[in-house]
């Protein structure tokens, strides 16, 4: 069974971020580094997409409102629209090779879908798909995003799971574009979990679902404040 190695990085900059998913790529690319899940938590950021605009025309603050609130925004190289991250939220980053079996870009999605799910379930949450829609929902809100790049069959980007999210900060966006949906978090939906017993339910149903044997992470140096 191939194995994952899952690295929680705490709190990181957004572009830090960047720079360090491209770099795993090609270590995953060349063999230097096996399957890995960065979990990680950002500062207040706002991602755009490639598709069409990137969501630029979902934007909105202004850059002045932006600057004030002392909001980034980036663009991300990912697929979808533009979406928020910030405290409270569980990000996650898997960087995987999807050589030999796993080549299907809808399947990857769907997985990562399931991985929320049954992750969410754990924390006393019921989720669901949304036909049509990407994404982790309760009602009509959604839960967690997801967003990714796929270059050559290694993975890169993820998902965003609203854990203590607040809430109040997806003004500054229409969030992946859908004008008659909301967003939540678990703790909105009554969840008393941990973000130490999140990201352990996320590993283990990471690890469940794409079929890997989680293994103990190398100590990483240090990339921002850990929670």
């Amino acid at each position: 069974m191939r194995t994952l190695e899952v690295r929680r990085l705490g709190l990181v900059p957004y572009a830090d971020a960047l720079a360090l998913q491209r770099a795993l790529v090609e270590d995953r690319r060349t063999g230097r580094v096996e399957d890995l899940l960065l979990l990680v938590e950002h500062p207040r950021v706002l991602t755009l997409g490639v598709r069409g605009d990137g969501g630029r025309g979902h934007v909105l603050a202004s850059a002045e409102e932006l600057a004030a609130e002392h909001v980034e925004i980036f663009e991300s190289g990912r697929g979808g629209d533009v979406t928020y991250h910030g405290p409270g939220q569980l990000v996650g980053y898997p960087i995987l090779d999807l050589h030999p079996d796993r080549l299907d870009v809808h399947r990857y999605v769907r997985d990562i879908e399931e991985v929320l799910i049954r992750a969410a379930a754990d924390c006393g949450v019921i989720a669901r798909r949304e036909a049509g829609l990407t994404g982790v929902w309760v009602g009509l809100d959604k839960l967690a995003a997801i967003g990714v790049r796929i270059s050559r069959w290694i993975t890169s980007h993820g998902f965003a799971l609203n854990v203590t999210t607040n809430l109040d900060d997806f003004r500054f966006i229409v969030p992946c574009g859908l004008v008659d949906r909301g967003v939540t978090s678990l703790e909105r939906l009554g969840s008393f979990a941990s973000r130490a017993m999140v990201e352990d339910r996320i590993a283990e149903r990471f690890a469940e679902v794409f079929g890997r044997e989680l293994t103990a992470g190398q100590p990483q140096p240090a990339m921002g404040m850990r929670r």
